[in-house]
């Protein structure tokens, strides 16, 4: 689940100082990683059922039972802030934070699950994209490889000594290469004791200057959109955000450890291609 960005928290980020960032210690890195690992799991676990004629409340109970009963962890989403449920589930024109219930996933509908266990006090944080079905449009594939692209564009950047700035700038060479536009309310954050921690993690071109340090925790999910940036959010229950011109949206989170001589992915699922550990 991801940080809010408007303009006074937008004026917060721009006045952070450095010792509001937390740097784990040694013995918080392997919690980190314990709760990074059951988060990556829970996606792992529900993979298979994400299919034509399941609904989206059926998928949330699946991974709450999984989170409590398997891995004796609980959702860091349920009832935070009021939330209500356990994961987030956001389907099609959805951007973020879609709540789980009677909705129904069909043939060719893309969605972007997304979990945040909460583990001895300690957040793991991860989403995904599913294609429901065997297939979906190839505009829909296409959005879904930005934003996996992206994301691992901007992994690929994190280095003690490298600059946050370095992250929204990668992904912002990805989406433009597709033509596709980044969605600007929405960011990363740092993750650890607090589900949103600072720093606030921009995913687009920036100039906002802060040196990474071994240490820091933080995540990287890009949201990228097939039409405009622009975004609405439901009056009616404060919460689920869809793209303001029903276009498609797709997105894909890690939680990240700044290494001493890189970036480690806490969260990186046996299904990926990609590297846990990448030394510069």
């Amino acid at each position: 689940m991801w940080a809010t960005c408007n303009f006074i928290d937008f004026l917060v980020l721009i006045m952070q100082k450095k010792q509001q960032i937390s740097l784990k210690s040694p013995s918080e890195i392997e919690k980190m990683r314990t709760v990074g690992k059951m988060a990556a799991q829970v996606l792992e676990y529900i993979a298979p059922y994400v299919v034509p004629g399941v609904t989206t409340e059926e998928l949330d109970d699946r991974m709450n039972d999984y989170m409590v009963k398997e891995l004796h962890a609980v959702s860091a989403d349920l009832g935070y802030e009021g939330y209500p449920k356990a994961t987030c589930i956001s389907v099609n024109e959805e951007v973020c934070h879609g709540i789980p219930g009677p909705r129904v996933l069909r043939e060719g509908d893309i969605a972007n699950v997304d979990v945040t266990v909460l583990y001895e006090h300690y957040h793991g944080d991860t989403s995904k994209m599913f294609v429901v079905g065997d297939k979906t449009s190839e505009r829909n594939m296409q959005l879904i490889r930005c934003a996996q692209e992206g994301m691992y564009a901007a992994i690929k950047t994190v280095r003690p000594g490298g600059n946050l700035k370095e992250i929204g700038n990668a992904i912002q060479k990805i989406a433009d290469k597709y033509h596709f536009s980044i969605v600007r309310d929405y960011g990363g954050h740092g993750i650890g004791l607090g589900f949103h921690e600072d720093p606030f993690v921009l995913h687009y071109k920036n100039d906002f200057d802060l040196l990474l340090e071994p240490g820091m925790c933080f995540t990287i999910e890009p949201m990228i959109n097939a039409g405009t940036h622009k975004l609405k959010v439901n009056r009616k229950n404060g919460w689920v955000v869809t793209t303001a011109d029903r276009m498609p949206s797709a997105q894909w989170e890690h939680t990240l450890l700044v290494t001493p001589t890189g970036v480690e992915v806490l969260t990186l699922r046996s299904d990926e291609d990609f590297p846990r550990y990448i030394n510069h």
